[in-house]
């Protein structure tokens, strides 16, 4: 109903600018009027007009980042971010996202981006409505398939940051356990959902730590939002009960480092890991990094390409080689030594001598679905890493490769799902 509501505004539209057409008054030059205003692109920078949908705003962290990233791309590529882009803020995950894209569709936006996973499927509705826009989801799994042109995916190598954050929690952990002031590594993580791209997340956070602290264990709980403040903040306290002494994030609010923060402030040692942006303003002494995308380098690389004219990947991912992860500033009671050993994991990642996921770092139980395959000692030796059939169980493409799952190289989009010993979920549900 919606697409042939659009379709049939578009029509009533024309009609009336033809009824008009003997208007003595000025034309507003605006691409809505302009039959070639949303071509893919015209080369100039002048000529293209943004779209991007956010899931929450400038409060969320990830959202920022977004907001943040796109800015400055077009600040690099001469683009005014005042005239030449329209932000769509709190579009939920359902048929909003859809009428958000139509609606910048008919401003005159010839690229819209997306900023959440759970926007693909109605970004990918209003690829097929309007074939000369492009539209970009941020992260997404479905444009491969999709058969259009017009629809694209990207993410950026997130496991790469939070595999290097995961080395300087394990730093402080064994700092604290050297000097027996720790005698569990229990480590918790606060996760947004059980899709992939927590997992992978979390995993490379305890491959990390592990590097430090071999024993290191984690538990995870998850909060069934991208942005909870209040459950999040639950979530770490109900870990901390639970002994764990620094807390990881996969969630988009500050509510887990300032619960960490108010229970250090109480007189507990623990200590925390964020994400999407600095924490240390509301856990000055709790934080001790966060993991960072870095969207400034994917917005720029696609809106390069976008008005050259070229060729738009269809699934776009990079990492710290192309600058595109990182992690903020250093806390102030990180462990002695902790910037050498991030220098030393930035430098081994960049130059291949080190795969986050190398299979032999970490052990699983046999697939029951049948999507990875072990040896006698719980080693991977097989894994799919697509889902062919829609059924949420990878069974295709092979993402094992001299010895390591290759994250993100397949599609854009995370398909890491493994669950390795050592981490146990506390409500996958």
């Amino acid at each position: 109903m919606k697409k042939f509501l659009a379709l049939l505004l578009t029509l009533v539209m024309a009609l009336s600018l033809a009824a008009c057409g003997g208007s003595d008054e000025e034309s507003t030059g605006s691409p809505a009027e302009d039959p070639a205003a949303n071509e893919e692109s015209s080369g100039s920078a002048a000529d293209v007009k943004i779209g991007l949908i956010c899931v929450h705003d400038i409060n969320s962290g990830y959202d920022a980042a977004h907001i943040e990233g796109l800015t400055a791309a077009c600040e690099e590529l001469g683009i005014d971010a005042n005239s030449q882009v329209i932000f769509r803020y709190n579009i939920a995950e359902d048929e909003n996202c859809y009428d958000a894209a139509v609606d910048l569709a008919e401003e005159g936006c010839n690229i819209i981006f997306s900023d959440s996973y759970g926007h693909r499927s109605y970004m990918l509705d209003a690829a097929e409505d309007y074939p000369d826009v492009t539209f970009v989801s941020c992260t997404g799994n479905m444009a491969a398939t999709s058969g259009l042109d017009n629809y694209k995916n990207l993410f950026p190598y997130t496991y790469e940051s939070r595999y290097v954050s995961g080395v300087v929690a394990g730093m402080k952990l064994k700092e604290l356990m050297d000097a027996g002031t720790v005698t569990d590594p229990k480590v918790g993580y606060v996760g947004a959902y059980p899709y992939a791209e927590v997992v992978c997340g979390y995993t490379a956070f305890l491959l990390g730590i592990q590097t430090q602290v071999p024993e290191a264990y984690m538990e995870v709980q998850y909060t069934n939002s991208w942005y909870d403040p209040v459950a999040e903040g639950e979530a770490a306290n109900a870990l901390m009960a639970r002994g764990c002494v620094i807390i990881g994030q996969h969630a988009d609010s500050t509510g887990a480092p300032s619960a960490v923060q108010a229970q250090k402030d109480a007189g507990s040692v623990v200590y925390s890991v964020g994400y999407n942006i600095d924490m240390l303003e509301v856990a000055p002494t709790a934080a001790l990094t966060s993991s960072q995308n870095n969207w400034s380098v994917l917005y720029r690389d696609t809106l390069e390409k976008f008005i050259a004219g070229e060729e738009v990947p269809v699934d776009y991912a990079v990492g710290i080689s192309e600058d595109a992860v990182m992690i903020s500033k250093l806390g102030p009671e990180c462990a002695e030594g902790t910037q050498e050993a991030v220098d030393a994991a930035w430098s081994s990642i960049k130059d291949g001598s080190l795969k986050v996921f190398d299979t032999s770092k970490f052990t699983c139980q046999p697939a029951a679905d049948g999507s990875y395959q072990v040896d006698a000692d719980g080693h991977v030796t097989s894994a799919f890493g697509l889902d062919s059939d829609g059924d949420f169980v990878n069974d295709t493409g092979e993402a094992i490769v001299d010895g390591a799952f290759q994250e993100s190289v397949l599609r854009s989009a995370p398909y890491f799902s493994l669950r390795i010993d050592g981490i146990t979920e506390l409500n996958n549900n």
